[in-house]
């Protein structure tokens, strides 16, 4: 009877054992995803910055004054803003949540 509670306490505590290195794999999963989205996004930002000025400038020296390049600019930059805000829900908040649950769950 020993024996068997002996072999029990030793599956018990392999399996929590188990669980716990699942655990820190799914967690440094999901960290070094996110470490990766947040590098990846600074160097698109960073491109997306560069495109920008030099789009405003093009734009204002093709109108004469190079303030309204980046008035331009701007304004096209409010109305994405404005058709990503409506859409938010299913263009960013459902496919997140739905790569969480799938880093989780997996």
């Amino acid at each position: 009877m020993e024996e068997l509670f002996e072999k029990l306490k030793d599956y018990a505590d392999t399996r929590f054992n188990l669980f716990r290195l699942k655990g820190i794999n799914k967690a440094s999963g999901m960290m070094s995803s996110a470490i990766t989205t947040v590098v990846l996004s600074v160097f698109f930002i960073l491109v997306i910055v560069c495109i920008t000025i030099g789009v405003a400038l093009i734009i204002g020296e093709w109108t004469g004054k190079l303030y309204y390049g980046f008035f331009i600019v701007a304004g096209i930059y409010l109305i994405i803003g404005l058709v990503f805000y409506s859409m938010r829900d299913k263009w960013i908040k459902t496919p997140v949540s739905n790569k969480l649950l799938k880093e989780i769950l997996d």
